[in-house]
């Protein structure tokens, strides 16, 4: 009876053991990745509006950049209200929020400026 009662507390613990170590490996959190998306901007006039890119002279470069686009990228007014992107058009003042994409800039964001039309007064 003594042994019959010693093989069930060994199976017993035994058991208990090979249960906590289940729930401790199963405990284990699984490494994690993070990723960053970083927004630029950048300020131009439109010179091409095409089917699925932008091109803009930049304030900041001799040589027009090029961005993609799609059907979530965002156009608003300089207060923020929505536009249709037919307001988009050549000569157009925007402000281009971009994501990079390895070499591929893509545009998130489109905000168009009110063009501003200065008159010079006639001389007498």
């Amino acid at each position: 009876m003594k042994n019959v009662i010693r093989n069930l507390s060994g199976l017993t613990f035994l058991g208990v053991m090979l249960f906590t170590a289940n729930i401790a490996s199963a405990q284990t959190p699984a490494p994690s990745t993070t990723s960053t998306t970083t927004t630029t901007t950048s300020d131009g006039t439109v010179s091409q509006f095409g089917s699925d890119t932008i091109v803009v002279k930049s304030t900041t470069s001799t040589t027009p950049l090029s961005y993609s686009y799609s059907k979530t990228t965002t156009y608003v007014d300089e207060n923020g209200n929505a536009v249709s992107s037919e307001t988009v058009k050549s000569g157009a003042p925007v402000t281009v929020y971009y994501t990079k994409d390895g070499d591929k800039m893509i545009a998130t964001k489109v905000v168009v400026k009110k063009t501003t039309t200065t008159t010079t007064p006639a001389s007498p």
